[in-house]
């Protein structure tokens, strides 16, 4: 029989306590916070300067970056598992969605009687003719109960949907095609009418946020600079995780599972550990993504939106942390702009993006950009 060659990189001696690395290089963090400090700049310019002045920044854009940086956060939870754990996930958008619908339920409740029908009720139940709210909704409208749901929700579901996938040993493709399914399934789900969720409209035309109207300009900045705060925390998080010896681990799993379990590591409790993690970071930025936007439909739980993530990821660079924010502010700047220029043409677009990224620059923006800086240096 063959003897097992040990990788070097996952012998146990690597895997044990020894000084860990800095969270980010010098000129890392001066990167970060230029780039915050720029963003965090964009709703003081929306509401310091009037509309005919050259530094007034729109409120489309304010809403627009916004939204940027909840897609931003998404992908970066989903480079966690899929870039340092080998772990390909094609049905995030769930777990974005549902955190979604689980802050779009306080948003429904904070209407009061200012809907269309008058009623305490969200008119698309009244429409149906329900007459009072399923067991599910309760408490919901009490703010923090709702942003425990959104953490709560999407994490429950991906530490069972987790443990069973994980201990059963199924990954690569077929561990892609069943979270595939899944998000197809729970779509499907929330179309109906019967579920409470709105059908195919979902949840939109919220008026308040804890009292406050949430189409004011400054009710919108403090949304964009919560948004900021949290795609900051999570980097910050991910980034320390994956310097930590957890991190080693992980990315153990990710070049030899087989390996790390003849060394003596147990990889269940581990990957179940990065993807009940990436669910939460996933479900936190959809909760922030619909104030924002305005909606929360079934949509977002699109297999398309699922694989959208996976190509922001590796536009921007997986394996990075910071590649996936720039990938999807790049995919989803260019998205914005296509749409209006080319609307009928962006799938293909977006699918000829993503082959020309996977033959041409595997490690994506950031892996080209650090392939040309060391040319640069050589040279």
């Amino acid at each position: 029989m063959k003897p097992i060659e040990m990788n070097p990189r996952i012998m146990p001696s690597e895997l044990s306590a020894h000084p860990a690395p800095a969270l980010f290089s010098r000129p890392a963090w001066t990167g970060i916070v230029v780039c915050a400090v720029l963003l965090a700049l964009l709703p003081i310019f929306n509401l310091s300067f009037a509309a005919d002045h050259p530094l007034h920044i729109s409120s489309f854009t304010v809403a627009l970056i916004g939204k940027f940086m909840c897609y931003a956060m998404a992908a970066l939870a989903l480079d966690l598992v899929w870039g340092y754990t080998g772990i390909l996930s094609l049905g995030h958008g769930v777990f974005f969605a549902l955190g979604g619908y689980a802050h779009g339920m306080y948003l429904m409740r904070a209407i009061g009687t200012d809907g269309v029908y008058q009623s305490h009720l969200p008119d698309f139940m009244v429409f149906l003719d329900w007459k009072a709210y399923p067991w599910y909704w309760s408490f919901t409208d009490n703010f923090w109960y709702a942003m425990a749901l959104v953490v709560l929700v999407p994490g429950a579901l991906a530490f069972v949907f987790g443990y069973f996938a994980f201990r059963s040993r199924i990954k690569g493709v077929y561990f892609s095609i069943i979270t595939q399914a899944m998000t197809f399934a729970f779509m499907l789900l929330f179309f109906r009418n019967d579920t409470g969720f709105g059908g195919n409209n979902g949840f939109t035309d919220f008026k308040r946020i804890l009292g406050f109207t949430i189409t004011e300009p400054t009710t919108k900045a403090a949304l964009f600079m919560v948004t900021l705060a949290a795609l900051l925390g999570a980097l910050i998080l991910c980034r320390w995780i994956v310097t930590s010896k957890l991190g080693r681990v992980l990315q153990a799993v990710r070049d030899s599972e087989s390996r790390l379990m003849f060394i003596g590591y147990n990889p269940l409790w581990f990957k179940l550990f990065v993807w009940t993690l990436s669910a939460v970071l996933c479900g936190i930025a959809g909760a922030l993504y619909v104030p924002q936007v305005g909606i929360i439909n079934p949509s977002e739980m699109s297999a398309a939106n699922s694989i959208e993530m996976v190509i922001w990821t590796a536009v921007g660079g997986r394996g990075t942390l910071i590649g996936p924010i720039i990938g999807a502010f790049s995919v989803n700047g260019l998205k914005s702009w296509f749409t209006g220029a080319f609307p009928d043409l962006w799938l293909y677009a977006l699918g000829l993006l993503f082959i020309l990224v996977t033959l041409f620059m595997p490690q994506g923006i950031l892996g080209l950009a650090k392939k040309l800086r060391r040319n640069k240096e050589a040279a």
